[in-house]
């Protein structure tokens, strides 16, 4: 292959003392447009953003995958049935993922998002939620794995999967 389009990466599920890393996922979850102004690590601790983490693994829908390139995570989906920006009912899980900067552009999202639908179609879940800023460029590696807009108000889509 030409360029850099590759990398070596492996997909797992995290183990339960790698949780702390998603303080930093989450964190880079946040889609700033703005590299010159980025939000302070510390946006992380508001409430409408813990929970996503906080006590990660405790409930029974919490599941995580993360990427691995050269025995570092340097990515990671996963999902919680929460009142997040995603919600769509008591029963579908919503789905969170990011990757370093660095690591983007290699597929290592996609194939992260696969494997947690397939994980979750396992499972036995009907579907899966998220949300994503309009201007995000995620929005299209969502619909390449099948999500599609269902709603959306003034800065983002809500995007469900459904597994059938």
């Amino acid at each position: 292959m030409e360029g850099n389009h590759y990398m070596n990466y492996v997909i797992r599920e995290m183990h339960p003392y790698e949780y702390p890393l998603l303080d930093d996922f989450l964190y880079e979850a946040i889609f700033q447009p703005d590299e010159t102004n980025l939000a302070p690590r510390s946006i992380i601790e508001r409430p409408e953003l813990q929970i996503y983490i906080r006590n990660f693994g405790n409930e029974k829908d919490d599941y995580c995958f993360c990427a691995e390139v050269d025995k570092k995570i340097v990515g990671a989906v996963w999902v919680r049935n929460i009142h997040g920006y995603g919600s769509v009912d008591a029963f579908t899980p919503e789905f969170s993922i990011s990757l370093y900067k660095n690591y983007r552009g290699f597929g290592i999202g996609t194939a992260l998002m696969r494997k947690m639908l397939d994980y979750l179609k396992q499972q036995g879940y009907q579907r899966a939620s998220l949300a994503v800023q309009k201007d995000n460029y995620a929005v299209k590696m969502y619909q390449k794995v099948g999500f599609r807009i269902v709603d959306e108000n003034e800065q983002e889509y809500i995007m469900i999967y459904s597994m059938q």
